[in-house]
């Protein structure tokens, strides 16, 4: 009897003992690039909502958005946690200007969110019938333009063949479609799903192009080394998100409905959509993957050559399986 007495005193310790370093996490809040529009964030949305970052060990409680880019940038270098998602045009920018920043993970490695659409009526067909006519873009050396780039390479069509028009966003590229300035126009979901019966695809870049990596998560070299449980926790809590992302497609649906101020069945949709490319990464680095996305950042004048990934990657943050995978 005092032997199990003993046992249950030494568990109930146990137990208030993991409450008591719950309860004593500082709240942390870190940036994530197109937070509440673009589904990279859904992993951390996840897991702040079913309290995976917690049970990593650590109390992420708000999620810091931006336009992307260079914004995103500077609001990590300025957060008391500076870890964030970002684009990896983003990080490669940020190092080729001297800042101090790592590599610690992946975040998605897949461009399924984007497509180009045409009006029902039109005699655009595919790709090839895009020669000797106006498309839009949203901006110059921008993602749409640079995924419109690399369409046309898989397919072997000369670029200049194909006259391209910045429209500064989406939806002016779709007005400018309708009204007969081009002939089709770059979109993104999920406005391409809430505006799916108004339009025809041309094509969706995720069944032409090959996966890569679109974005990472980025630290300075200086916090990594200084708190390094707290990274391997956001990691972690990130990880168990797109894990159960993959395991409740439908759960996560309603839990980002809030967030992109979505409705439901455009949410479901979304995110059923990014389910067969496996859009989110559990953070391993995939030299291949990112090395796609270099080749599409120097058709856009981005990146004039080679990375060498050794001076920015850092894997040992990463869960050990994960930095076991090349």
């Amino acid at each position: 009897m005092k032997f199990v007495a003993g046992r249950k005193a030494r568990s109930m310790l146990a137990v208030l003992a993991a409450l008591f370093i719950q309860t004593n996490v500082k709240a942390e809040e870190i940036s994530v690039t197109q937070w509440g529009a673009s589904l990279y964030g859904a992993p951390y949305a996840v897991a702040m909502e079913k309290g995976l970052f917690k049970k990593a060990g650590i109390d992420i409680t708000g999620i810091l958005g931006s336009g992307g880019g260079g914004t995103t940038v500077r609001n990590i270098l300025a957060s008391d946690t500076p870890y964030g998602e970002v684009a990896v045009s983003a990080a490669l920018a940020a190092k080729a200007q001297g800042l101090d920043i790592i590599i610690v993970n992946t975040g998605t490695r897949s461009v399924a969110e984007a497509s180009m659409v045409t009006m029902p009526d039109s005699g655009i067909k595919s790709v090839e019938d895009l020669v000797g006519k106006k498309i839009a873009i949203t901006s110059p050396k921008g993602v749409s333009e640079m995924l419109f780039l690399m369409v046309l390479k898989e397919k072997n069509i000369d670029a200049s063949k194909v006259q391209r028009v910045a429209a500064g966003g989406y939806v002016p590229g779709l007005t400018m479609m309708e009204q007969g300035g081009v002939v089709a126009s770059v979109l993104i979901e999920p406005l391409s799903i809430i505006r799916k019966d108004k339009y025809r695809p041309v094509y969706k870049a995720g069944e032409v192009l090959k996966p890569m990596t679109t974005s990472v998560g980025i630290t300075t070299s200086k916090f990594a080394k200084e708190h390094p449980d707290k990274l391997k926790a956001i990691i972690a809590g990130r990880r168990a998100g797109v894990q159960a992302i993959y395991k409740d497609p439908a759960e996560t649906a309603k839990i980002i409905e809030p967030l992109y101020k979505l409705d439901s069945p455009i949410a479901k949709e979304a995110v059923d959509n990014m389910i067969g490319p496996q859009m989110w990464s559990e953070g391993e680095f995939n030299v291949a993957e990112l090395n796609r996305m270099v080749e599409g950042l120097k058709l856009i004048g981005e990146v004039k050559a080679d990375v060498d990934w050794s001076t920015l990657l850092d894997k040992s943050y990463l869960p050990a399986d994960l930095q076991a995978k090349q």
